[in-house]
């Protein structure tokens, strides 16, 4: 039987910056992320904080789609940060750098805090956790941010997030709070090259409901 083609549409896109067309020049060029005027939307007041933050924020950006997908009341960006940093899904070590997210107390908090079931996997191949897609489930995938370029050759696998909201036979559909151009918003890339980036972890996001949703297979 060949496998149904799954893709959500509607779900929001968001970038971990102020505006998705400053991406490039922020991730790329080393811009000033307060060079866009826009940097305040996600609730941030501090530049410094918002310069420090706001990329290492690619999980809970995803984390906003989902939830906006899905009509769950959420507080600004910069709110849930001060939660999550609360419940430790994320660490600032004594030496002033971050740990990243840390998928239990996140799975936890999104559990607790927004009524999600967060399923973490810590070892799963790509097509296996992408089969877990529907109306009611999506997937944060951990990648190289070098997926933004998915043509040029890669060094690392896994230090970022993705979200994963459509899948085929051959691939998926995903946002990428950190993209850019045709790799940034509902970009598609075959199983075959996504496993170049992928760390082969991640999470599915289930929404505790059986409201009717926007999936079109």
């Amino acid at each position: 039987m060949k496998e149904p083609i799954v893709r959500n549409f509607g779900v929001p896109y968001y970038s971990q910056w102020g505006s998705p067309e400053w991406v490039a020049r922020i991730a790329e060029q080393n811009l000033d992320p307060c060079e866009d005027p826009a940097w305040p939307r996600s609730g941030f007041t501090d530049p410094d904080r918002y310069r420090f933050w706001a990329q290492r924020l690619c999980g809970l950006t995803c984390l906003e789609s989902a939830l906006d997908f899905w009509g769950i009341a959420h507080p600004s960006r910069a709110d849930m940060l001060d939660e999550a940093l609360r419940h430790e899904v994320y660490r600032v070590r004594e030496d002033g750098g971050v740990d990243g997210l840390t998928y239990r107390p996140f799975a936890s908090w999104a559990e607790h805090a927004f009524g999600l079931q967060v399923e973490v996997w810590p070892e799963a191949k790509l097509e296996e956790i992408a089969a877990c897609i529907s109306g009611d489930t999506l997937v944060i995938a951990s990648v190289s941010p070098e997926i933004r370029r998915p043509e040029k050759a890669n060094q690392d696998r896994g230090g970022h997030l993705i979200l994963l909201h459509g899948r085929d036979p051959g691939g998926v559909w995903f946002h990428n709070p950190s993209g850019v151009e045709a790799y940034q918003a509902d970009a598609y890339l075959p199983f075959e090259t996504m496993k170049r980036f992928y760390a082969g972890r991640g999470m599915t996001l289930t929404r505790a409901s059986n409201e009717t949703s926007s999936l079109v297979a």
